[in-house]
């Protein structure tokens, strides 16, 4: 029995996904860094084990009702876990937030400041005190009636409506309108409404078009529609929408981007008549604390707000302090440039868990352990100083950090290092080495020991001669004013900076109606699929191949199987019990709920007549449960197959499962294996590549892996463009343009441009040291 004072989280026989029985002892108050390559298990022992832990004790305590209400991870598969204080959890989160989400509401500086104003604002003569909720727009007592807090107002006209009046009703004049049964639904209760479907748009009178466009009248009338041969059609009742209304109801209510997408095409954004874009009603808006509106201080740069502050009076001075205190650590933390009204949406996910993580200095909390997922990720090598500044911090104040982490200088700066490996995958969740840092280079199997003592020169390389380049510009777009950049054909280039220098902006510029891009293709880091049906085999066209091998064996055959049968999204071959998903979810009331094997299929997903059929010994369920390894050999002279796996094992996703859910997939890999299915494709022609931060939530050794990838495309005659904070993809480019030299407003141009040791040497550039040193060898990231 260990002491409740024992200084170390002791962790025994962890089984979460592939950990295989680790043992491993952490010590507490420490900044512990979790590593490993992708996928070797490093965060099923930090998230998946000792977070996952942590919250299934403290919601022990939670009375049984209270926790119907809260979404729980569920018990870890862990013998026992001994020494762990509570934990604080701060994730990459990537789904999508609201639009009313901002800066200033997820660091509950927007409160402060909306207290600021309520207190000790500027008001009219004879205006009476507003409550602090009348200076928010997410508020009823506070949104602007007209946009209800957005700032922006939509409208749609005739024109975007119809964009070719030429064309009748029927042949389809109101583009906005829905496809398929639905828009001939439409059509059909206009005919049955009395209206002429068939004349051209603009010879029908204007107060008709005004109507079947705009109107709010929802006419319900009998629809006899017409029969098709051999079809018996009944009459039905149908409901009248008109275009304008179907259009704002689907780009306000979707949950589909593509729908939201097309219906934005036929509207007109502007900032709002009687707000003017400030959110608020009047009687807010004519609020003023140093001159300004509320509207006006939530839109300076955060540097700038801390300076704009009033601090004449006690009031004033008790909510100014509190103010500039909560905006001192997240401009520590490099995101100075952001405004309080900035989106949430618009933030990169490093960005946003920055933010968290600002937050949490200012919480006082202590004796807790914080879960941190690459706080890194985003990261100019400038501002990783600040984060290590911030971690030390946190533990200075009592707690203990733990942190899952790529990056190498976080690495050299922690008390402590797990080491997670040796490979990924079946072939990982080892614990390889627990200890200090320095204690790590004597381990041989470790990738992680060869990076981060290695300190040997770049690899020179030959420069590639551009084959001509594609101008893009001049951009004034968010912080960039007249920007014009170069980009050479036939070579890679490296886009740098500071986060929020205007990196992603620029490179948002270039589409394939530029000169000479030719085939444009963006490879992100968005989930490859939002559901468990989504996974490897299917996202890569991989599983189309396998199910056609299937259906041509002679048991298929004989049975007359089709190539349907082998699909577990379709009725006919899979389970119908838990409707081919592999396992049904069982509600537990006040315990989190839990999935379970199918009864029926015992979690394969098809039924028993489909399991029967076999390819050289094994059945679809089984094909499926493979790795890419092992799929590589199994379908050896399956040439269709073989390029598909060959390509993702080129990435370094060999283990990878077939059958892998998107869901469980980290946004690296679903990187990669998207590049992997534009590498297995038949080259036609030059492609230009556009990539995003690619090496985010890459090792050291899947980086060089994935570099290895974007050079060969580049061989092949392709252009690559890369935003990247990683010094040794940097420094391996031809090309690097440099832009900066801060954030927000202080960035948004161009300080260098050229080949790497051009801008390595370059003044004023905050990349150009860090570049130097990667050429030098010292500066692997």
């Amino acid at each position: 029995m260990h002491s409740p004072h024992d200084p170390y989280v002791r962790v025994r026989d962890a089984r979460e996904h592939n950990l295989k029985g680790v043992d491993v002892d952490i010590p507490r108050d420490v900044v512990a860094v979790f590593t490993g390559v992708s996928g070797s298990g490093k965060s099923s022992l930090a998230f998946g084990t000792v977070y996952a832990e942590a919250q299934r004790r403290y919601f022990e305590s939670v009375a049984p009702y209270a926790r119907r209400l809260i979404h729980q991870v569920g018990a870890p598969k862990v013998g026992e876990i001994t020494g762990l204080p509570p934990a604080v959890s701060l994730q990459q989160r990537r789904t999508a937030p609201s639009s009313r989400s901002s800066v200033g509401t997820v660091t509950n500086l927007s409160n402060s400041l909306r207290m600021l104003f309520s207190r000790v604002g500027d008001y009219p003569p004879g205006a009476p005190r507003l409550d602090s909720d009348a200076f928010s727009p997410n508020t009823a007592a506070g949104a602007c009636p007209e946009c209800h807090g957005l700032g922006r107002v939509h409208r749609t006209t005739e024109e975007l409506l119809v964009p070719d009046p030429t064309l009748s009703i029927r042949d389809g004049a109101i583009a906005a309108w829905p496809g398929a049964w639905q828009g001939k639904n439409l059509r059909d209760v206009l005919d049955a409404l009395g209206y002429d479907v068939d004349r051209p748009w603009r010879e029908l009178p204007a107060e008709q078009r005004q109507w079947i466009l705009f109107t709010d009248e929802q006419p319900v009338v009998t629809v006899h529609p017409v029969r098709d041969a051999g079809r018996i059609q009944r009459p039905y009742q149908g409901t009248y929408t008109s275009a304008r209304r179907y259009v704002m109801k689907t780009f306000s209510d979707t949950k589909s981007a593509t729908l939201r997408a097309k219906a934005e095409r036929f509207l007109t954004s502007a900032p709002c008549p009687v707000c003017g874009g400030g959110r608020l009603r009047p009687e807010a808006l004519a609020v003023t604390v140093g001159g300004r509106t509320i509207a006006e201080l939530a839109a300076l740069p955060l540097t700038e707000l801390a300076e704009a502050l009033p601090t004449d009076g006690e009031t004033a001075r008790v909510l100014t302090g509190d103010l500039t205190s909560r905006i001192a650590p997240v401009v520590e933390l490099g995101l100075g440039y952001l405004s309080l009204d900035r989106a949430t949406p618009t933030l990169s996910a490093g960005e946003l868990q920055r933010l968290r993580l600002a937050t949490q200095l200012r919480s006082g909390l202590f004796g807790v352990v914080y879960v941190l997922d690459e706080p890194s990720a985003g990261l100019h090598p400038a501002d990783t100083e600040a984060l290590l500044t911030v971690l030390g911090r946190l533990k200075a104040a009592g707690n203990s950090v733990f942190v899952v982490e790529h990056h190498l200088g976080v690495m050299r700066g922690a008390d402590w290092i797990v080491d997670v490996g040796p490979r990924a995958g079946e072939h990982g969740g080892r614990v390889l080495y627990s200890g200090p840092v320095d204690g790590l280079a004597g381990v041989g199997r470790s990738a992680t020991a060869r990076h981060l003592f290695d300190r040997s020169p770049a690899p020179a390389r030959a420069p590639r001669t551009p084959r001509g380049s594609v101008t893009v510009g001049p951009v004034t777009r968010h912080n960039l004013r007249e920007v014009t950049a170069r980009f050479p054909l036939g070579a890679l280039t490296a886009v740098t900076g500071v986060s929020g220098s205007g990196k992603s902006t620029l490179i948002g510029e270039i589409t394939e109606d530029l000169p000479g891009v030719g085939r444009l293709v963006s490879v992100d880091q968005r989930p490859i699929g939002r559901t468990p049906r989504s996974n490897l085999a299917t996202y890569t066209g991989l599983f189309d191949v396998v199910r056609k091998v299937f259906a041509a064996t002679d048991q298929a055959r004989k049975r007359g199987y089709g190539v349907g049968r082998f699909s577990f999204n379709v009725s006919g071959g899979r389970c119908e019990t838990c409707q081919g998903e592999g396992f049904v979810s069982v509600e537990l009331l006040f315990l989190p709920s839990t999935y379970a094997p199918c009864p029926d299929c015992g979690g394969a997903r098809y039924n028993p007549g489909t399991l029967e059929v076999t390819y050289r010994g094994r059945n679809i369920a089984e094909v499926l449960d493979l790795t890419v390894e092992g799929a590589a050999d199994f379908f050896a002279d399956t040439p269709a197959v073989a390029r598909s796996l060959a390509a993702l094992l080129d990435v370094g996703l060999g283990y990878l499962r077939l059958g892998q859910p998107a869901t469980e997939l980290s946004g690296g890999e679903a990187q990669r294996i998207k590049l992997a299915s534009e590498l297995q494709r038949g080259r036609r022609g030059h492609t230009l590549y556009l990539l995003d931060e690619p090496t985010t939530g890459l090792h050291p050794a899947d980086v060089e892996v994935l570099t290895r990838q974007l050079h060969g495309l580049v061989d092949a005659g392709h252009t690559v463009v890369v935003v990247e904070h990683d010094m040794t993809v940097v420094a391996g480019a031809d090309h690097v343009i440099d832009l900066g030299p801060g954030g927000g407003d202080s960035g948004g141009r161009i300080v260098a441009a050229g080949a790497p040791a051009d801008v390595a040497r370059a003044a004023g550039s905050a990349t150009a040291p860090y570049l130097a040193e990667a050429l030098r060898g010292g500066g692997r990231r």
